[in-house]
């Protein structure tokens, strides 16, 4: 099942933080999201204390960890995080720029707003 793009990240994921803010907190990066094509954007999620927990349109310069893929991979990565992930990750679809290993702690944000 594709997810909307804009809708997760200007509502379905800024509402699952104000839901549970603690545990977002938990997660306590700075994350770059840039996702590419038309139904992409660009969103600075910040889960730290200082400033977030939020997930907001636009960019920030001193993300932790800068993530870029295409709309049509993160749809494949939504599907199943773990196979695809890595896939995409190899075939340079999928740019980490940053602490890479943070990037594997997103998924864990992405569950609060299932």
């Amino acid at each position: 099942m594709a997810v909307d793009i804009q809708d997760l990240f200007n509502n379905q994921l800024p509402a699952a933080i104000a839901k549970q803010p603690d545990k977002a907190a938990e997660i306590g990066h700075v994350f770059q999201m840039n996702i590419g094509g038309d139904a992409g954007g660009k969103w600075t999620i910040n889960t730290t204390k200082n400033g977030g927990p939020s997930c907001v349109a636009g960019e920030i310069a001193t993300a932790e960890c800068t993530i870029d893929i295409a709309a049509d991979d993160f749809q494949k990565l939504v599907e199943n995080p773990q196979a695809n992930g890595m896939q995409l990750f190899f075939a340079g679809k999928l740019k980490v720029k940053g602490n890479q290993m943070l990037a594997m702690k997103l998924q864990k944000l992405f569950d609060l707003a299932k």
